[in-house]
């Protein structure tokens, strides 16, 4: 099978409707890339390309989830993941309800298990969740009866991040397979470097990782990615290159000298870029640092596809949505 072939599961559209699948995925959890089958990720993909076009009509909402409760559980910081997945909720029309860490009990001290416990209670649908320790989401998909979709857990995985990366690659390209994408910058520290490499090398990408030795982790080498510390290595033929962010606040040490020097050696420069294909997609999961590890002449210029990547993070998040509470089982999209 085609690895962006999406299984031939998706009912005929009716006049004016987007083609959706007529079931969802059956599991009732999003924890990581791993546990996803490549036919599971195209079809993902192809529901978010149906509800990318929902999101450009006169009133954005459909009834898919009415009925649904859904919950934002974010005990880290977040401006990007935590709006579009409220907005990608409330266009499904399903009943959300955010809770930040700082306005819950666990500022009194009480579990992260005891926390979920109670909300669920409550009977939600589905439970959103962002956590700083790496597995909290694993954790609370064996102990929650509603489903849990994983915003980002600690340094570990970003799989709804990997997903809207793969769809805008594959929207601007027509393809991910056979695709070279570099991804560089702090790769030790980065969940989105984690979920993004399981899922472009099993979609057939060439994957190169680049970084300061110092912020490389162990072992990729077996995940079928090269790894590197020469960017224009790295970049040279590129379809696609994603810097990530440095993420000073998981440092507990010097990791390299000083930022301007980390911007001399590894930050992505106009001239850096002219390396990769002249279509290159330049990519970044933001927030960015700029003049870190990308010049604000990439960020904001005609290779930039950033806030694309932004706009589809709602389209995949709804898919993401739909497909856990059981797609068309439920109720079409119309």
């Amino acid at each position: 099978m085609n690895p962006e072939t999406t299984p031939s599961a998706a009912a005929a559209p009716q006049a004016g409707e987007p083609r959706m699948p007529a079931s969802g995925l059956r599991r009732k959890d999003l924890v990581g890339i791993a546990e996803l089958t490549v036919e599971e990720i195209a079809l993902i993909l192809d529901t978010a390309a149906a509800m990318k076009e929902i999101s450009s009509r006169p009133i954005k909402k459909v009834p898919a989830l009415r009925g649904k409760t859904v919950v934002n559980l974010f005990f880290e910081a977040s401006t990007r993941t935590r709006t579009s997945f409220e907005i990608a909720e409330k266009r499904l029309s399903a009943d959300t309800l955010n809770i930040a860490a700082s306005t819950s009990s666990v500022v009194k001290g009480e579990t992260l298990a005891d926390t979920v416990h109670n909300i669920e209670a409550m009977s939600p649908d589905l439970l959103v969740v962002r956590h700083s320790s790496s597995g909290a989401c694993h954790f609370l998909s064996r102990i929650c009866r509603a489903g849990v979709i994983n915003a980002g857990d600690g340094m570990h995985e970003h799989p709804t991040q990997a997903l809207l990366d793969a769809f805008t690659i594959r929207e601007r390209k027509g393809r991910i397979a056979g695709l070279k994408v570099a991804i560089c910058g702090d790769l030790l520290h980065s969940r989105v470097l984690r979920s993004n490499v399981q899922l472009l090398t099993r979609m057939g990408a060439d994957v190169w990782l680049c970084g300061p030795p110092t912020l490389m982790p162990v072992g990729f080498e077996r995940t079928g990615a090269h790894v590197t510390s020469s960017i224009d290595e790295a970049v040279e033929g590129a379809d696609a290159v994603m810097m990530l962010r440095i993420q000073l606040e998981r440092m507990l040490g010097g990791y390299f000298p000083t930022l301007r020097e980390y911007f001399n050696v590894f930050g992505m420069t106009p001239a850096r870029v002219r390396r990769a294909r002249p279509d290159v997609l330049v990519m970044h999961p933001g927030p960015m640092n700029r003049g870190v590890e990308i010049d604000s002449e990439l960020a904001d210029g005609p290779s930039s596809v950033i806030l694309d990547q932004v706009a589809n993070g709602v389209a995949v998040r709804m898919a993401v949505l739909y497909l856990l509470s059981g797609g068309a089982d439920h109720e079409a999209v119309a």
